[in-house]
Order: C-alpha cells, then structure tokens, then sequence
C-alpha cells in the first residue's frame, strides 16, 4: 500500500477519542516506518489558563505509537498499552501539535515504541512505551 493510501486510510478512520484531540496523518515513512500526526487542540484541553493539560499530551503521544505499529505491520490488529512513560519538556498550547512515532522493535507479542511531541518546533514531550501486540487469526 502506498503512503498516501495509509494517510488516507488513517484519516477515513479515527478512533471517536483519537479524534476528538483533532488527529490529522500527516505523513508516513515506510523505509525509516515513521508516522507523523498533527493534533489541533484548543482551550478545552488546557489548564492554567493556556497549558495543554498532560494527559491530553500522553493520549497524543500513545495514539501516534499505536497507529505507527499498525502501520508498520499490517498483521497486527490491535496494540493495547501496557506502559508508558512520559517525560514533559515544555508545556504546550492550543493550536497545532505534531507528534513524530517510530517502533524501537515489534516482537512476536510484544512491542517497543518511542514519540516525540512538538509545538511551532519546539520539544513538548516524549514517551516511550510497551504495547502488547495482538494479530489476525489467519
């Protein structure tokens, strides 16, 4: 499948609360399966007055991981979170977020993922987390 069919995919298809924080695919890297999303926010995901509230950033970074896994393997059929960590650089604002996911490695059962959150190019966050890999019956 091509780039632009997975973008297109995706795009057709969020999850209500993957798009409920405003998901957009931006891009997909199958040679380095790098997946990029934009997530536009405003105040009603924010706290002291206009800081994006940390755990709007976590579901932004946990939903770029799940969608690069699928990406990456289209035997996989869901990605359940089994930890994740998050590390907040800088607070975030309303407007534009891009969020940029990459698999560390996708075990048999397991798999191993990293993002990295960005405003107006600026580091917001970073995670990396462990998912449990469930694939298609054959």
């Amino acid at each position: 499948m091509s780039s632009q069919a997975i973008l297109d995919r995706l795009n057709a298809n969020w999850e209500p609360c993957t798009e409920l924080l405003g998901a957009h695919a931006l891009a997909w890297d199958a040679d380095r399966r790098e997946l990029q999303l934009a997530f536009t926010v405003d105040e009603r995901f924010c706290h002291s007055v206009d800081v994006l509230q940390g755990g709007f950033s976590t579901s932004m970074l946990d939903a770029t991981m799940a969608y690069v896994a699928l990406c990456a393997d289209d035997t996989i059929e869901h990605i359940p979170s089994l930890e994740i960590k998050v590390s907040f650089i800088a607070p975030g604002h309303p407007g534009t977020l891009i969020c940029t996911s990459r698999p560390v490695r996708l075990g048999g059962s397991i798999g191993f993922l990293e993002a990295e959150l960005h405003q107006n190019g600026e580091l917001v966050a970073t995670a990396t987390a462990t998912y449990k890999i469930v694939r298609r019956k054959a």
